[in-house]
C-alpha cells in the first residue's frame, strides 16, 4: 500500500519491515534519529512499550495510550495512533456514525483505538470482553474523556441489536479458531457487522453476518484507512487511496 502510494504520487520514499526484539526496541529509535528515518510502523507487541522511549505524543495518541506511528520531525520522533482513524473511517463506509449504538468486543489496543475513535463520533458504545474488569477499565478511560462507555463480559451481551457491531479479538483469526463470539440473535439486516480481522479476509463473523442479511466490513478497509493517515503524515499529502486500496486488494486477492 505505502509503496502504491508513494509511486502514485511521484515520491522516492521505500517502505520495508524490519524485525526488532523487545530489547532492541531503544536501538532501532537511536538508529531512526542517527539514520534520518521519517516514519514508523509500530506493530505490536510495541504499541505501548514504544511510549516511553518518544518525545512528545500526538494527542490522540496520549488519550488512546498506544502509538502505531512514528513520525522524525528533525530528530524529534512523535508518536501517533492511526487505528482510530482507521477504524472510524472504515465504520463510515457503511453507516453515519453520529448517534448511533455500537458493540465492540475486545479490550486490547486495537478496541482501546476503536473505542476512543467512536466515542469522538459521538457514538453510543457498549463494550464486552472475556474478562469483564477489562472491559469496565477501558469504559472507565473513555469516560475521562466526558463519554459514556457500558461495559460487561461476554456472557452479558445486549438483549436488543445495537446499529453496529465490532469485532476487535483475535477470535475470527484462523491461528485462533475462527469462531464468532456475536449470537445470531444479533445479526439481521439493519445491522452493519465490521471485523478488524483482515487474515482471513472473510472472517466466520462476516460470513454468518451476511448469511442474516447484515451488511458487513471486512478488516482490509480499517488496515487501509489506518495506512492511508500513516501516509499522510509521513509525507505531509493527502493520501493516493485509490491506488493504495488497489495494492491492497491485489496482495489479499480481491
Amino acid at each position: 500500500m505505502h509503496r502504491a502510494g508513494y509511486d502514485a504520487i511521484g515520491a522516492s520514499f521505500a517502505y520495508v519491515p524490519f524485525a526488532v526484539t523487545e530489547p532492541d526496541l531503544p536501538g532501532a529509535l537511536a538508529g531512526m534519529r542517527a539514520l534520518g528515518i521519517r516514519g514508523l510502523g509500530v506493530s505490536m507487541p510495541f504499541k505501548l512499550s514504544v511510549i516511553p522511549l518518544l518525545d512528545r505524543l500526538d494527542p490522540v495518541a496520549r488519550r488512546i495510550g498506544a502509538v502505531n506511528t512514528i513520525v522524525n520531525e528533525d530528530g524529534l520522533l512523535v508518536g501517533y495512533n492511526t487505528d482510530a482513524w482507521g477504524a472510524a473511517h472504515a465504520l463510515s463506509e457503511a453507516l453515519e456514525l453520529a448517534g448511533k449504538s455500537v458493540l465492540v468486543l475486545g479490550a486490547g489496543g486495537a478496541a482501546r483505538a476503536a473505542v476512543f475513535a467512536f466515542c469522538e463520533a459521538k457514538m453510543r458504545v457498549h463494550l464486552v470482553n472475556r474478562t469483564a474488569q477489562k472491559a469496565r477499565e477501558l469504559a472507565r478511560a473513555a469516560e475521562l474523556e466526558g463519554f459514556t462507555v457500558t461495559a460487561t463480559g461476554l456472557g452479558d451481551l445486549p438483549a436488543e441489536a445495537p446499529d453496529a457491531i465490532v469485532n476487535c479479538t483475535s477470535a475470527t483469526m484462523d491461528e485462533y479458531g475462527a469462531e464468532s463470539l456475536v449470537p445470531a440473535s444479533l445479526l439481521s439486516p439493519r445491522v452493519v457487522v465490521m471485523d478488524i480481522v483482515y487474515k482471513p479476509i472473510q472472517t466466520r463473523l462476516l460470513a454468518l453476518a451476511e448469511q442474516a442479511g447484515a451488511r458487513t466490513v471486512h478488516g482490509g478497509r480499517m488496515l487501509l484507512h489506518q495506512a492511508g493517515r500513516q501516509f499522510e503524515l509521513y509525507t505531509g499529502v493527502p493520501a493516493p487511496l485509490e491506488a493504495m486500496d488497489a495494492a491492497l486488494r491485489q496482495a489479499m486477492g480481491r
